[in-house]
Protein backbone atom coordinates (compact mmCIF):
# COMPACT_ATOMS: atom_id res chain seq x y z
CA UNK A 1 0.00 0.00 0.00
CA UNK A 2 2.22 2.90 -0.75
CA UNK A 3 1.32 5.95 -0.26
CA UNK A 4 2.46 8.03 -3.36
CA UNK A 5 0.83 11.19 -5.65
CA UNK A 6 -1.54 9.71 -8.42
CA UNK A 7 -3.09 11.28 -10.53
CA UNK A 8 -6.49 12.87 -9.46
CA UNK A 9 -9.61 10.75 -9.65
CA UNK A 10 -13.25 11.67 -10.75
CA UNK A 11 -15.84 12.60 -7.29
CA UNK A 12 -17.42 9.45 -7.46
CA UNK A 13 -20.45 8.94 -4.60
CA UNK A 14 -17.90 7.71 -1.69
CA UNK A 15 -15.45 10.56 -2.32
CA UNK A 16 -19.07 12.58 -1.55
CA UNK A 17 -19.30 10.95 1.52
CA UNK A 18 -16.02 11.10 2.96
CA UNK A 19 -16.13 14.83 2.44
CA UNK A 20 -19.17 15.18 4.36
CA UNK A 21 -17.47 12.79 7.05
CA UNK A 22 -14.97 15.33 7.65
CA UNK A 23 -16.56 18.39 7.27
CA UNK A 24 -18.27 17.16 10.11
CA UNK A 25 -15.28 15.79 12.06
CA UNK A 26 -15.14 18.97 14.73
CA UNK A 27 -12.52 17.49 16.91
CA UNK A 28 -10.08 16.93 13.87
CA UNK A 29 -9.61 20.02 11.46
CA UNK A 30 -9.52 19.60 8.00
CA UNK A 31 -9.81 20.99 4.51
CA UNK A 32 -12.17 18.75 2.69
CA UNK A 33 -11.16 20.51 -0.70
CA UNK A 34 -7.92 19.06 -0.46
CA UNK A 35 -8.94 15.60 -0.64
CA UNK A 36 -6.65 14.53 -3.13
CA UNK A 37 -5.68 10.22 -4.21
CA UNK A 38 -2.68 8.81 -2.03
CA UNK A 39 -3.13 5.60 -3.24
CA UNK A 40 -5.21 2.66 -4.39
CA UNK A 41 -4.85 -1.21 -2.87
CA UNK A 42 -4.84 -4.47 -4.35
CA UNK A 43 -8.09 -4.90 -2.00
CA UNK A 44 -10.72 -2.82 -2.60
CA UNK A 45 -9.37 -0.37 -0.46
CA UNK A 46 -8.04 3.60 -1.64
CA UNK A 47 -6.30 5.89 0.39
CA UNK A 48 -6.65 9.73 -0.01
CA UNK A 49 -4.34 12.49 1.42
CA UNK A 50 -5.72 15.86 2.94
CA UNK A 51 -4.41 18.94 4.63
CA UNK A 52 -5.13 20.10 7.89
CA UNK A 53 -5.24 23.49 6.87
CA UNK A 54 -4.40 25.95 4.08
CA UNK A 55 -1.34 24.98 2.41
CA UNK A 56 1.14 27.68 3.65
CA UNK A 57 -0.31 27.80 7.24
CA UNK A 58 1.76 27.77 10.30
CA UNK A 59 1.30 24.02 11.57
CA UNK A 60 -0.37 22.42 8.64
CA UNK A 61 0.14 19.52 7.74
CA UNK A 62 -1.29 16.15 6.30
CA UNK A 63 -3.32 13.06 7.32
CA UNK A 64 -4.72 9.52 5.53
CA UNK A 65 -8.08 9.04 4.91
CA UNK A 66 -8.99 5.31 4.16
CA UNK A 67 -11.72 4.51 2.69
CA UNK A 68 -12.99 0.92 3.13
CA UNK A 69 -16.15 0.28 1.37
CA UNK A 70 -18.70 -2.37 3.34
CA UNK A 71 -19.35 -5.66 2.48
CA UNK A 72 -15.97 -5.95 0.71
CA UNK A 73 -14.11 -4.35 3.75
CA UNK A 74 -14.03 -4.14 7.10
CA UNK A 75 -12.23 -1.62 8.97
CA UNK A 76 -12.39 -3.61 12.71
CA UNK A 77 -9.44 -5.21 12.21
CA UNK A 78 -7.13 -2.62 11.32
CA UNK A 79 -7.90 -0.72 14.45
CA UNK A 80 -7.52 -3.76 16.71
CA UNK A 81 -4.19 -4.74 15.03
CA UNK A 82 -2.86 -0.67 15.08
CA UNK A 83 -3.87 -1.06 18.50
CA UNK A 84 -1.46 -3.80 19.10
CA UNK A 85 1.36 -3.24 17.07
CA UNK A 86 1.32 0.74 18.57
CA UNK A 87 1.94 -1.11 21.92
CA UNK A 88 4.73 -3.24 20.60
CA UNK A 89 6.11 -0.28 19.72
CA UNK A 90 5.64 -0.36 15.73
CA UNK A 91 5.69 3.04 13.76
CA UNK A 92 1.90 2.47 12.57
CA UNK A 93 -0.57 5.07 11.75
CA UNK A 94 -2.36 6.90 14.51
CA UNK A 95 -6.60 6.36 14.18
CA UNK A 96 -7.92 9.74 14.66
CA UNK A 97 -11.40 9.52 13.61
CA UNK A 98 -13.83 6.43 12.29
CA UNK A 99 -17.20 5.48 10.74
CA UNK A 100 -17.32 1.99 11.27
CA UNK A 101 -20.45 1.52 9.25
CA UNK A 102 -19.22 3.31 6.49
CA UNK A 103 -15.66 1.65 6.68
CA UNK A 104 -13.96 5.19 6.64
CA UNK A 105 -10.79 5.81 8.98
CA UNK A 106 -8.89 8.84 9.49
CA UNK A 107 -5.10 8.18 9.87
CA UNK A 108 -1.77 10.23 10.74
CA UNK A 109 0.35 10.38 7.36
CA UNK A 110 3.46 8.09 7.76
CA UNK A 111 4.51 10.09 4.65
CA UNK A 112 4.88 8.99 0.89
CA UNK A 113 8.13 7.40 0.61
CA UNK A 114 8.32 3.75 0.86
CA UNK A 115 11.15 1.36 1.48
CA UNK A 116 10.85 0.50 -2.64
CA UNK A 117 11.03 3.91 -3.51
CA UNK A 118 14.31 4.22 -1.39
CA UNK A 119 16.40 0.73 -1.95
CA UNK A 120 19.40 0.62 -3.39
CA UNK A 121 22.81 -0.28 -3.21
CA UNK A 122 24.09 2.32 -0.65
CA UNK A 123 21.00 2.40 1.26
CA UNK A 124 19.23 -1.13 1.41
CA UNK A 125 21.45 -2.24 4.48
CA UNK A 126 21.11 0.15 7.21
CA UNK A 127 17.02 -0.03 6.19
CA UNK A 128 16.77 -3.55 6.01
CA UNK A 129 18.25 -3.02 9.66
CA UNK A 130 16.14 -1.14 10.68
CA UNK A 131 13.08 -3.45 9.13
CA UNK A 132 14.48 -6.71 10.93
CA UNK A 133 15.26 -4.52 14.22
CA UNK A 134 11.50 -3.92 14.13
CA UNK A 135 10.46 -7.18 13.32
CA UNK A 136 12.57 -9.22 16.10
CA UNK A 137 10.49 -6.62 18.42
CA UNK A 138 7.26 -7.19 17.22
CA UNK A 139 8.06 -11.31 17.13
CA UNK A 140 9.58 -10.99 21.04
CA UNK A 141 6.05 -9.74 22.01
CA UNK A 142 3.71 -12.70 20.61
CA UNK A 143 1.57 -14.65 22.57
CA UNK A 144 -1.34 -16.97 21.45
CA UNK A 145 -5.04 -16.42 21.54
CA UNK A 146 -4.20 -12.65 20.44
CA UNK A 147 -4.36 -12.88 16.39
CA UNK A 148 -6.32 -15.36 14.79
CA UNK A 149 -3.77 -18.45 13.86
CA UNK A 150 -2.37 -19.16 10.47
CA UNK A 151 -3.39 -22.60 10.55
CA UNK A 152 -3.22 -25.62 7.59
CA UNK A 153 -6.43 -25.41 6.34
CA UNK A 154 -5.48 -21.06 5.97
CA UNK A 155 -2.75 -21.94 4.19
CA UNK A 156 -3.52 -24.97 1.87
CA UNK A 157 -6.77 -22.69 0.61
CA UNK A 158 -3.85 -20.02 -0.21
CA UNK A 159 -2.05 -22.25 -1.79
CA UNK A 160 -5.18 -23.27 -3.62
CA UNK A 161 -4.81 -19.93 -5.51
CA UNK A 162 -2.08 -21.40 -7.60
CA UNK A 163 -3.67 -23.98 -9.53
CA UNK A 164 -7.36 -22.09 -9.62
CA UNK A 165 -6.05 -19.05 -10.90
CA UNK A 166 -2.24 -19.42 -12.20
CA UNK A 167 -2.15 -22.67 -14.01
CA UNK A 168 -6.13 -22.61 -14.62
CA UNK A 169 -7.34 -19.66 -15.31
CA UNK A 170 -3.74 -17.72 -16.60
CA UNK A 171 -2.27 -20.82 -17.86
CA UNK A 172 -5.89 -22.20 -18.96
CA UNK A 173 -4.32 -25.68 -18.00
CA UNK A 174 -6.50 -28.71 -16.94
CA UNK A 175 -4.60 -31.18 -14.39
CA UNK A 176 -4.42 -34.47 -15.09
CA UNK A 177 -5.32 -36.38 -12.09
CA UNK A 178 -1.88 -37.54 -11.40
CA UNK A 179 -0.51 -33.97 -11.90
CA UNK A 180 -3.43 -32.83 -9.43
CA UNK A 181 -1.84 -35.80 -7.04
CA UNK A 182 2.16 -34.62 -7.89
CA UNK A 183 1.15 -31.27 -6.45
CA UNK A 184 -0.86 -32.41 -3.66
CA UNK A 185 2.01 -34.02 -2.28
CA UNK A 186 4.12 -30.85 -2.98
CA UNK A 187 1.64 -29.13 -0.90
CA UNK A 188 2.02 -31.32 1.59
CA UNK A 189 5.85 -31.37 2.00
CA UNK A 190 5.37 -27.20 2.10
CA UNK A 191 2.69 -27.15 4.80
CA UNK A 192 4.55 -30.25 6.85
CA UNK A 193 7.69 -27.76 7.31
CA UNK A 194 5.80 -24.50 7.64
CA UNK A 195 3.40 -26.11 10.29
CA UNK A 196 6.29 -27.85 12.25
CA UNK A 197 7.72 -24.07 12.84
CA UNK A 198 7.28 -22.26 16.20
CA UNK A 199 4.89 -19.67 15.75
CA UNK A 200 4.36 -15.94 16.52
CA UNK A 201 2.90 -12.78 15.55
CA UNK A 202 3.00 -12.07 11.61
CA UNK A 203 2.37 -8.84 9.57
CA UNK A 204 1.85 -11.36 6.54
CA UNK A 205 2.96 -8.51 3.91
CA UNK A 206 6.10 -7.08 5.25
CA UNK A 207 7.63 -5.76 2.40
CA UNK A 208 9.50 -2.94 0.75
CA UNK A 209 5.69 -1.63 -0.53
CA UNK A 210 4.32 -1.52 3.03
CA UNK A 211 7.29 -0.06 4.97
CA UNK A 212 8.10 3.89 4.87
CA UNK A 213 10.84 5.73 5.41
CA UNK A 214 10.27 7.61 8.53
CA UNK A 215 13.31 10.15 10.09
CA UNK A 216 13.11 8.40 13.22
CA UNK A 217 15.06 5.42 11.48
CA UNK A 218 12.33 2.92 12.50
CA UNK A 219 10.26 1.68 9.70
CA UNK A 220 6.72 3.26 9.23
CA UNK A 221 4.20 -0.36 9.14
CA UNK A 222 1.53 -0.67 6.92
CA UNK A 223 -1.01 -2.88 5.80
CA UNK A 224 -1.02 -4.93 8.50
CA UNK A 225 -4.99 -5.54 9.09
CA UNK A 226 -4.36 -8.84 7.77
CA UNK A 227 -1.59 -10.07 10.74
CA UNK A 228 -2.19 -13.22 12.12
CA UNK A 229 -0.26 -16.16 14.27
CA UNK A 230 1.56 -18.22 12.20
CA UNK A 231 5.27 -19.70 11.11
CA UNK A 232 8.21 -17.66 12.38
CA UNK A 233 9.61 -17.51 8.97
CA UNK A 234 7.14 -15.72 7.47
CA UNK A 235 7.76 -12.17 8.02
CA UNK A 236 11.82 -12.36 7.06
CA UNK A 237 11.26 -14.47 3.84
CA UNK A 238 8.01 -11.96 3.09
CA UNK A 239 11.22 -9.21 3.20
CA UNK A 240 13.79 -10.46 1.99
CA UNK A 241 12.46 -12.49 -1.42
CA UNK A 242 10.46 -9.32 -2.12
CA UNK A 243 8.16 -9.65 -5.02
CA UNK A 244 8.86 -6.44 -6.03
CA UNK A 245 12.52 -6.19 -6.00
CA UNK A 246 15.16 -8.93 -6.06
CA UNK A 247 18.81 -9.13 -4.36
CA UNK A 248 21.92 -11.23 -5.24
CA UNK A 249 21.43 -14.34 -3.48
CA UNK A 250 24.51 -13.88 -1.33
CA UNK A 251 23.07 -10.77 0.07
CA UNK A 252 19.70 -12.04 0.78
CA UNK A 253 21.57 -15.04 3.38
CA UNK A 254 24.08 -12.07 4.70
CA UNK A 255 20.63 -10.69 5.44
CA UNK A 256 18.90 -13.82 7.01
CA UNK A 257 22.03 -14.66 9.13
CA UNK A 258 21.56 -11.22 10.66
CA UNK A 259 17.77 -11.91 11.65
CA UNK A 260 18.43 -15.05 12.92
CA UNK A 261 21.89 -13.89 15.00
CA UNK A 262 19.23 -11.42 16.34
CA UNK A 263 16.42 -13.51 16.66
CA UNK A 264 18.57 -16.58 18.27
CA UNK A 265 19.94 -13.46 20.97
CA UNK A 266 16.31 -11.81 21.38
CA UNK A 267 15.24 -15.51 23.05
CA UNK A 268 13.53 -16.19 19.76
CA UNK A 269 12.87 -20.15 19.09
CA UNK A 270 14.30 -19.95 15.15
CA UNK A 271 15.75 -23.43 14.66
CA UNK A 272 19.34 -23.67 16.33
CA UNK A 273 21.49 -24.24 13.15
CA UNK A 274 21.53 -21.87 10.26
CA UNK A 275 21.31 -25.03 7.88
CA UNK A 276 17.59 -25.84 9.11
CA UNK A 277 16.71 -22.52 9.39
CA UNK A 278 17.34 -21.84 5.51
CA UNK A 279 15.47 -24.94 4.89
CA UNK A 280 12.10 -23.53 7.46
CA UNK A 281 12.95 -20.27 5.21
CA UNK A 282 13.01 -21.43 1.61
CA UNK A 283 10.09 -23.95 2.43
CA UNK A 284 7.72 -20.96 3.95
CA UNK A 285 8.58 -18.60 1.12
CA UNK A 286 7.76 -21.10 -1.34
CA UNK A 287 4.02 -21.35 0.17
CA UNK A 288 4.17 -17.65 0.07
CA UNK A 289 5.00 -17.14 -3.87
CA UNK A 290 2.94 -19.94 -5.06
CA UNK A 291 -0.05 -18.10 -3.63
CA UNK A 292 1.11 -14.87 -4.89
CA UNK A 293 1.23 -16.30 -8.56
CA UNK A 294 -2.20 -17.33 -8.19
CA UNK A 295 -3.11 -13.69 -6.66
CA UNK A 296 -1.48 -11.37 -9.22
CA UNK A 297 -3.30 -13.63 -12.01
CA UNK A 298 -6.22 -12.88 -10.20
CA UNK A 299 -5.72 -9.62 -9.60
CA UNK A 300 -5.35 -9.56 -13.58
CA UNK A 301 -8.39 -11.58 -14.79
CA UNK A 302 -10.68 -10.82 -12.23
CA UNK A 303 -10.20 -7.59 -11.74
CA UNK A 304 -8.61 -5.93 -14.53
CA UNK A 305 -5.64 -5.08 -12.53
CA UNK A 306 -2.78 -6.00 -15.28
CA UNK A 307 0.39 -4.24 -13.58
CA UNK A 308 0.76 -7.11 -11.43
CA UNK A 309 1.76 -9.03 -14.65
CA UNK A 310 4.95 -7.35 -14.66
CA UNK A 311 5.83 -9.16 -11.37
CA UNK A 312 5.22 -13.11 -12.14
CA UNK A 313 8.51 -13.68 -13.37
CA UNK A 314 10.05 -12.27 -10.19
CA UNK A 315 7.96 -14.79 -8.34
CA UNK A 316 8.31 -17.71 -10.97
CA UNK A 317 11.99 -17.23 -10.81
CA UNK A 318 12.09 -17.43 -6.77
CA UNK A 319 9.53 -20.88 -6.69
CA UNK A 320 11.63 -22.45 -9.53
CA UNK A 321 15.07 -21.74 -7.60
CA UNK A 322 13.45 -22.69 -4.43
CA UNK A 323 11.77 -25.59 -5.50
CA UNK A 324 15.25 -26.62 -7.65
CA UNK A 325 16.93 -27.28 -4.51
CA UNK A 326 14.91 -30.42 -2.96
CA UNK A 327 14.07 -33.34 -3.83
CA UNK A 328 10.45 -33.46 -2.33
CA UNK A 329 9.82 -30.15 -4.31
CA UNK A 330 10.81 -31.60 -8.31
CA UNK A 331 7.50 -32.82 -9.18
CA UNK A 332 6.03 -28.76 -8.82
CA UNK A 333 9.23 -27.99 -11.86
CA UNK A 334 8.34 -31.01 -13.79
CA UNK A 335 4.78 -29.54 -14.01
CA UNK A 336 5.51 -25.55 -14.60
CA UNK A 337 8.26 -27.25 -17.32
CA UNK A 338 5.28 -29.17 -19.15
CA UNK A 339 2.65 -26.37 -18.78
CA UNK A 340 5.39 -24.08 -19.59
CA UNK A 341 6.82 -26.04 -22.02
CA UNK A 342 10.35 -25.68 -20.68
CA UNK A 343 13.31 -28.00 -20.32
CA UNK A 344 13.62 -29.83 -17.45
CA UNK A 345 16.77 -28.96 -15.26
CA UNK A 346 16.97 -30.72 -12.18
CA UNK A 347 19.85 -29.64 -9.57
CA UNK A 348 18.70 -30.90 -6.09
CA UNK A 349 20.54 -30.09 -3.11
CA UNK A 350 18.77 -32.38 -0.56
Amino acid sequence: MPLSPSAPALPDLRQTQIVEWLTALDAVPTVPSTLRPASADASFRRYFRIDTAAPGTVGAKTLIVMDAPPPQEDVRPFIEIAGLFAGIGLSVPAILAQDLERGFLLLSDLGSTTYLQQLNDDSAPALYMDAIDALVLLQTKSRPDVLPEYDRAFLLRELQIFPEWYLGKHLKATLTDQQTADLNKVFDAILANNLAQPQVFIHRDYHSRNLMVLPSGNPGVLDFQGALYGPITYDIVSLLRDVYIQWEEAQVLDWMIRYWERAKRAGLPVATDIDTFYRDFEYMGLQRHLKILGLFARLHHRDGKEAYLKDIPLVMDYVRKTALRYRELIPLVRLLDKLEDKAVQVGYTF
